[in-house]
């Protein structure tokens, strides 16, 4: 899956082709570059309508605007959008050529094979929202007291006074309102929305997703919201939508452990947050845990070293560093998602308010690198067939972390030294059948090529020396 920021994305195609784009307008060449990558689908983060309210709230936030000259030291007004998760109605902003541009932009994603991502933002809506004055009971409510004496938790509207959006953490988003996760009224018109948010687009990524259970709503919200209700809201709301678009992919934005939680109750994929903290500040034995689970539940989840919501992979990640947590999310089970920019070595992370992003100059040794690795993966089938994890017996502390892929006609090897020493070792195969064959394993993501009995892979295992952060994707063809 990949990621594009929508706003930034037309910005730069405009300035590129030296006229104003809408989605409907954008050249083929540019969607055959997507299908090229290769990918299974294209995520537009931030279609919908953006709320005039909250870009108002967005221009005049003084942690904002420093946030924005420090990506743009030439930053206009207009630069500034609003935020995509502000959302005024779920009808693909004007500016982006509306529902018409998405029509024609689904299509040519379609005849590409490739599929189409929105978002859906659960937890709440911008203050000019149809259902703040049509549905009122969607919201939590708050009084004019509490107006006067927080004024950061609530806000007046043309429906009355409202609470801001939160999650149980940190101070409330001050741009958008609360829905209430208990409020039939909300759960009716929540999977109204989905469903035809459902007729645009072949799947939608959940933002916050585990906000709406209803354990973390009642501690967010506690007396505020009501008791619970029986039935969790996921899985009605999923149902609904499934009943018409029986296909439909829902992925979960979650954190705090909550991803099992999540599948359980319907989505099909679930980020693994766990995965890309381990990778950019844990050890290799920490990787090796985590690979631990089940495997269903891995089948299930979605690995990144980069979104709109991290830091780009290129600041996060010594390059060397970097290199490996992209062969790690790029060979493991589940869905892999990468961040437009990422191939190239994007460094800045682009506030969500702002429209435009810097120039930056494309690192051509980490793009021929992704190449490698697209190719290697897309080649491999990786997905394809059954995955396991190997054990590996090195003198270098328990940096080597292993797993093999493997079907009828096909096997492949995946090591990766997790640290910034040498680590030399063992890795020994699950496989039973090498015995009475030679072979030969070439690297996909270099030039290395090893020969070696079955006997011996089956009795020593495969010895592996590996540099600082290096990593060995190798094809078995035996003879």
């Amino acid at each position: 899956m990949y990621e594009i920021n929508t706003a930034a994305w037309l910005e730069r195609l405009g300035r590129r082709y030296g006229r104003p784009l809408g989605l409907g307008e954008v050249p083929g060449s540019e969607w055959d570059a997507l299908a090229a990558l290769p990918v299974d689908a294209v995520w537009l983060m931030g279609v919908w309508q953006r709320s005039p309210i909250g870009r108002t709230i967005a221009l005049n936030v003084p942690e904002l605007a420093d946030a924005y000259r420090a990506v743009l030291p030439d930053l206009q007004d207009d630069d500034v959008l609003g935020s995509p998760y502000c959302v005024r109605d779920y009808v693909v902003d004007g500016r982006f050529g509306g529902p018409d541009g998405l029509a024609t932009a689904r299509g040519q994603l379609a005849d590409r094979k490739l599929a189409l991502i929105l978002d859906y933002v659960p937890n709440h809506v911008a203050a000019d929202h149809p259902w703040v004055t049509d549905r009122p009971a969607c919201f939590l409510a708050g009084s004019a007291a509490e107006l006067a004496e927080r004024p950061v938790e609530f806000m007046q509207t043309a429906g009355g006074v409202f609470a801001k959006g939160r999650d149980p953490y940190f101070a409330p988003w001050q741009d958008v309102l609360q829905l209430n996760a208990f409020s039939p009224m909300l759960r009716q018109a929540a999977a109204e929305t989905v469903t035809t948010i459902g007729d645009q687009c072949d799947g939608v990524r959940c933002d916050m997703a585990m906000l709406m259970t209803n354990e973390v709503f009642a501690r967010t919200w506690s007396e505020r919201a009501g008791p619970a209700p029986e039935a969790e809201f996921w899985p009605t709301l999923i149902a609904r939508c499934k009943q018409a678009h029986p296909d439909f992919l829902f992925m979960a934005e979650v954190y705090w452990d909550m991803e099992w939680t999540l599948q359980q109750q319907g989505f099909d994929l679930c980020y693994d947050k766990r995965l890309y903290d381990r990778l950019a500040h844990e050890s290799a034995e920490s990787v090796r845990g985590h690979l631990r689970a089940d495997v269903a539940y891995q089948r299930r989840l979605i690995r990144f070293i980069e979104n709109h919501d991290e830091d780009r992979a290129s600041a996060t990640f010594d390059p060397a560093r970097g290199r490996a947590a992209a062969v790690v999310m790029s060979t493991l089970q589940g869905a892999r998602l990468y961040h437009d920019g990422q191939f190239e070595g994007a460094r800045t992370h682009l506030p969500i308010q702002l429209g435009r992003g810097p120039d930056e100059p494309p690192d051509p040794e980490l793009r021929a690198f992704y190449t490698r690795l697209l190719r290697a993966i897309s080649e491999a089938r990786v997905g394809d067939g059954e995955w396991r994890l190997c054990k590996c017996t090195d003198d270098s502390y328990g940096q080597l972390v292993a797993w093999c892929w493997s079907r009828p006609e096909a096997r492949h090897l995946v090591v990766v030294n997790l640290s910034g020493g040498r680590a030399e070792g063992w890795v020994w195969l699950p496989w039973d059948d090498l015995a009475g064959r030679t072979w030969r394993l070439a690297d996909r993501l270099g030039e290395d090529s090893f020969v070696r009995s079955g006997e011996d892979l089956t009795r020593d295992g495969f010895g592996v020396a590996l540099d600082g952060w290096e990593a060995h994707f190798l094809a078995f063809d035996g003879a």
